[in-house]
């Protein structure tokens, strides 16, 4: 015999009561006399009924549940923002639904036209620029949507990041300072907003000041792949640069052991920075030099962010600053074995 699924109609009729009334005391509402609510929360018990978020959030408008799109689940530099997310996320009893887009267009439409089907209060995109019908799903819908961890082509989103420019820069002036008179940049595509608008420029910056002009031929792009790291190994050295800051720490792995391979010997004859600072840079060997990000912070705050947006500012006065629409968290420097 098939089993039937227990409702807040049975509860209701087991109980004695309105749906109205096992409604109020699933949701803590106090105007329900205690001998009721105690028989409404026995029967709920007894029958193990479990309410439906969705359908308690067509009723009430909110079902407590925020989406978050991840490029790519087996990056650590994601997956250390997902931890920063969902410990807030729980803090104010937000389920958390994640979902991976494979950094690909048209998957990250789907999984983010799913959960506006499942009625979520709010997404935390995570990832590269944006396809237009994505950029018009936002725009055309009233969830408020938090970008994490990156700069992507919709000014209208607000993020929470590092300054991607002044990181580059200072990286970059680092290597240069070493002696290394040409440094290569090694980062995703060449035409995305984070690499277009602030790593490029933070690049062209510091060989500026270095006395430099700007040579292309010096920029790679390896699109955050281990393998594409290591392919590129021949032809930065043929490019003749002698130290590289790369944009990801998978693609920097890639390089360091290409490097190796190619019998090169890291940092006596290549020097090498990375960006991220995730376990890679520990695991590696040498240890790899890495800019710093407060990656879990970065997750923090932006669940943080869209729990205001989503009108749940529970904040005491003065906390967490102003609401500015794009939040700088401060990054850092590790020095390891990878540079001299």
């Amino acid at each position: 015999m098939q089993k039937q699924s227990v409702t807040i109609y049975t509860v209701a009729r087991e109980a004695r009561v309105s749906m109205a009334t096992v409604s109020r005391v699933v949701n803590g509402n106090p105007n329900v006399k205690p001998e009721t609510r105690k028989k409404v929360l026995d029967v709920i018990k007894e029958l193990n009924y479990r309410p439906n978020a969705v359908a308690r959030g067509l009723a009430s408008k909110k079902t407590t549940t925020v989406g978050v799109v991840i490029p790519d689940v087996t990056n650590d530099y994601f997956s250390k923002l997902a931890l920063g997310i969902d410990d807030i996320a729980s803090m104010y009893k937000y389920n958390m639904i994640l979902t991976n887009s494979d950094a690909d267009d048209h998957k990250a439409l789907q999984v983010v036209r799913s959960m506006m089907a499942k009625q979520v209060d709010g997404i935390i995109f995570m990832g590269h620029d944006i396809s237009e019908e994505l950029r018009q799903e936002f725009s055309s819908s009233t969830i408020p949507v938090v970008v994490a961890g990156s700069a992507i082509n919709d000014e209208d989103l607000p993020t929470v990041r590092i300054n991607y420019q002044a990181a580059t820069k200072e990286a970059v002036q680092y290597l240069l300072n070493h002696g290394n008179d040409k440094v290569a940049l090694v980062i995703g595509s060449k035409a995305s907003t984070i690499n277009a608008q602030m790593r490029i420029p933070g690049y062209e910056a510091a060989l500026k000041e270095a006395g430099q002009s700007l040579d292309e031929a010096l920029i790679f792009e390896a699109h955050d792949s281990y393998r594409e790291g290591y392919d590129l190994t021949e032809k930065v050295l043929e490019s003749g640069a002698k130290a590289a800051f790369v944009s990801d720490d998978g693609i920097a792995a890639g390089l360091l052991n290409g490097l190796t391979d190619h019998g090169s010997k890291v940092p006596a004859d290549f020097e090498l920075i990375t960006a991220n600072d995730t376990k890679l840079t520990e695991i590696t060997r040498p240890k790899m030099t890495s800019v710093t990000q407060p990656l879990y912070d970065i997750g923090a705050v932006s669940m943080r962010l869209l729990t205001k947006l989503m009108g749940n500012n529970q904040a005491t006065d003065g906390e967490d600053g102003d609401d500015e629409q794009n939040v700088i968290l401060p990054h850092g420097f590790e020095e390891r074995q990878t540079t001299r």
